[in-house]
């Protein structure tokens, strides 16, 4: 938990992650619908570059904070909720990370399922039985993947790294790629980019391609809030910012031309549209097909598992106790309980799916407006990371009781409004945009109730016109980590402390800020 001492994440890094996450069926199926909705296919890459630019801007927005401080999501979180109040948001990330982990590793196994089945059609004999909603093969091909998952949270962050780097992101474009091109042959290239497929008229083709803006965004909301957990292995700024560049607006659009491509593809060969990959590959009826592209999109749902629902939530409960807890401790126990949730069961209800996950889903714009607008309008990114880990009373970061109050004050009636909005029939034509609506009440409050600290740490600079200093681009000092044990130095460790440092101040450099004003 404490700030990152290596700082491996280049460039190539975090175009990976990003690689990784939008690489998924989900992302391939959303493009692909869109098309099959009746926007013509220019639209569609339209709206999916519009939505992925304004999930950039807030990638790096985020990313900033990350990399400046070096801490986790939750660690950072400290600042606006209090040093025990940001296990409000770490735990409601948490909750829907675990519900998504295990129902990403349980599709997955389905694959698998097919998969042996193909290689070893005797194993079909063990797909009959059920227990627990499960098959006996159901169950072994969800352990295996649970399994290889397993591997990959026990070796830590730098080895998630190296396995996203080289696997879990090129591997799915050089399969859609080559789908790409057998179906644009087949077809003769009879493939039409202005035409809808419905006949949609102009006013629905402009409503449709809102709505699709807006639930790209959405969909990285998750991503956003805990975008800290690597930007802060990032070793400057210009890493970050040209990875999302080239993994976000460029990749992901890419992406999303090359899925309606495909699907526009399999009007003309197969006559009828398929905007799932898989099943794509199951209408060639290659066995050698099949098993290749079977393999591949495990390898990518592992990847956007990782990235996106394991991640975080490993963070997330090594914040409840981080005496106790590490990352790979952490991951444990979000393994543990995937298992636990029988993500079969929580998929198979749409009841569950659109009242519980999708309320959490509501929480998530709120979330992130109050993050960024501390950072940024309230703090101007002064942050104290050392007195991050303390519990001290006398703390910057202890409020009231270890809660800021300010921060719940602007969570509960944002997130009320947002959840009503999502998931209230009454109102579905604005559901898609019930994060706009949370956060924009969220960020307001928590603007306006701070009032009394935008000053503190952002000085009015009169030789700029009045303005206030600008948001400092170095490195925040610290020495949170650099100390052993609780206790083992400074002054008898008599003050609480919530990580490996001891009391804030101890020595003289302590939180000092740099030149650079940070």
């Amino acid at each position: 938990m404490a700030p990152a001492a290596k700082r491996n994440w280049r460039t190539y890094s975090i175009f990976a992650l990003w690689m990784s996450d939008t690489h998924a069926i989900s992302n391939y199926a959303f493009a692909s619908s869109l098309f099959v909705l009746g926007l013509p296919a220019w639209e569609v890459f339209l709206a999916l570059l519009v939505g992925i630019s304004i999930v950039h801007w807030f990638m790096n927005r985020m990313g900033h904070a990350g990399h400046r401080t070096g801490v986790p999501y939750p660690v950072l979180a400290r600042a606006s909720w209090g040093v025990y109040g940001a296990n409000i948001p770490a735990l409601l990330r948490a909750v829907m990370a675990v519900a998504w982990y295990g129902i990403q590793t349980w599709l997955a196994s389905t694959a698998v399922v097919l998969l042996a089945i193909q290689v070893a059609p005797g194993l079909a004999a063990y797909h009959q039985n059920s227990f627990l909603g499960l098959s006996t093969l159901g169950w072994i091909s969800f352990m295996v993947m649970w399994g290889l998952q397993a591997v990959l949270l026990t070796r830590g962050m730098e080895f998630i790294r190296k396995v996203q780097d080289f696997a879990t992101g090129p591997v799915v474009w050089l399969v859609v790629l080559a789908l790409a091109v057998y179906l644009l042959v087949k077809a003769g290239g009879d493939i039409s980019l202005t035409r809808s497929l419905t006949g949609l008229g102009a006013g629905e083709q402009v409503r449709e391609s809102l709505i699709a803006v807006s639930l790209t965004v959405a969909t990285f909301l998750t991503l956003v809030l805990n975008y800290a957990d690597f930007a802060r292995f990032t070793p400057d700024h210009r890493s970050y910012r040209r990875g999302n560049l080239l993994g976000l607006p460029v990749n992901f659009t890419a992406f999303a031309v090359v899925a309606v491509l495909v699907t526009a593809g399999t009007i003309s060969v197969f006559g009828e549209a398929i905007y799932d990959p898989v099943k794509v590959i199951e209408k060639i009826d290659n066995p050698v097909v099949t098993v290749i592209g079977a393999l591949s999109f495990v390898v990518a749902t592992i990847g956007i598992n990782v990235v996106a629902n394991f991640v975080s939530p490993a963070y997330d409960f090594a914040n409840l106790a981080p005496k106790y807890l590490d990352f790979k401790r952490g991951g444990m126990i979000t393994a543990v309980l995937a298992v636990l949730v029988m993500p079969w069961k929580l998929y198979s209800s749409a009841l569950v799916i659109q009242y519980f996950l999708g309320a959490l889903g509501a929480f998530l714009g709120p979330l992130v407006a109050i993050l960024l607008v501390d950072y940024y309008y309230v703090r101007r990114g002064r942050i104290d990371v050392d007195a991050l880990f303390s519990a001290d009373r006398a703390g910057p970061y202890h409020y009231r009781r270890g809660y800021n109050p300010k921060a719940v004050l602007a969570f509960v009636p944002a997130a009320a409004v947002s959840a009503v909005l999502a998931l209230v029939k009454a109102f579905e034509d604005v559901a898609p945009f019930s994060w706009v609506f949370g956060m924009g009440i969220a960020g307001g409050i928590y603007y306006l109730v701070s009032g009394r600290g935008r000053v503190s740490g952002a000085r009015v600079d009169a030789g700029r016109g009045g303005e206030r200093e600008p948001v400092p681009d170095a490195v925040v000092p610290s020495r949170a980590g650099k100390v052993g044990a609780v206790g083992e130095a400074g002054s008898g460790g008599a003050d609480p402390v919530m990580g490996p440092l001891t009391r804030p101040g101890a020595g003289s450099e302590a939180g000092a800020p740099s030149k650079e004003g940070s």
